[in-house]
């Protein structure tokens, strides 16, 4: 039986935060509690906007943090050289839209192929291990393999919205998916379909000596089917978390991630 990593992201206590330009909730003290209740690594995600977490943030974790730091960034190459001197566990490379609300899909692998092997040899020269944010296909995994990369994070945001409008209100909110908007029995069909391109990408990637992470988008609910697929030996979460910890307190929400994800 394999080993589940938990990657607590807690960027969202910055989002809290910057809603009032204030240092309160403090990220420091999101930290401490995650470390301190079962997380197995800290992710941060430092964005070419600054939406959320700060340089001083960034610095500041990697400085008191007690676990791994996952640091997520862009290609861009302003934060690479941020990313290179602040010499975190690992860089997870991400795509990043200016607009968006949240990362949409995985990395494009071929499209920015040179940009990318560029930002693993920069990182690699700094001694920083590399992982790919991108999409489940094979392709995607054989490209990741061929680029340098040590691992792939596998993007389940497709996953968790069909789980979301086939086993939740969320078809009868404002957020409602429209293209999901859908027959349960198509959104079933889709769900197992999800699922089967992320075991065979997660199989794929161990047989190529790639490590498999997965994360966007998981939370309580959907997560156990994660928890089947063996190769997959990190999660990632961090929206879900925090937002159960507004009524549980951030202690017992990572707990209970953490209970859910024990193998």
């Amino acid at each position: 039986m394999s080993t589940m990593k938990l990657g607590v992201n807690i960027d969202h206590v910055a989002v809290l935060r910057e809603a009032r330009r204030v240092n309160d909730p403090d990220i420091l003290n999101a930290l401490f509690v995650a470390c301190a209740n079962g997380a197995d690594q800290i992710t941060i995600h430092l964005r070419e906007d600054r939406r959320h977490i700060q340089d001083i943030d960034a610095k500041n974790i990697m400085i008191h943090s007690q676990l791994p730091v996952n640091l997520e960034c862009s290609i861009n190459r302003e934060i690479l050289n941020i990313a290179c001197k602040l010499k975190p566990h690992r860089v997870t490379l991400v795509p990043e839209k200016r607009e968006e609300v949240t990362t949409e899909g995985g990395l494009d692998v071929f499209t920015y192929e040179d940009q990318i092997s560029y930002a693993i040899e920069q990182l690699h020269d700094s001694i920083i291990p590399v992982s790919l944010f991108v999409d489940p296909t094979i392709e995607a995994m054989e490209k990741s393999k061929e680029l340098g990369a040590e691992m792939v994070e596998l993007h389940t945001g497709s996953f968790a919205n069909i789980f979301a409008m086939l086993n939740s209100s969320l078809p009868h909110s404002n957020h409602s998916v429209k293209e999901l908007e859908l027959p349960r029995y198509e959104l079933a069909s889709r769900l197992e379909k999800s699922l089967e391109e992320i075991q065979a990408a997660a199989t794929h990637a161990k047989k190529l000596g790639l490590e498999v992470a997965a994360g966007h988008g998981l939370n309580y609910h959907n997560v156990s089917h994660m928890m089947s697929i063996e190769e997959i030996t990190e999660l990632n979460i961090g929206q879900s978390i925090i937002a159960r910890s507004v009524f549980s307190g951030l202690a017992d929400a990572v707990r209970e991630m953490r209970r859910l994800t024990t193998r």
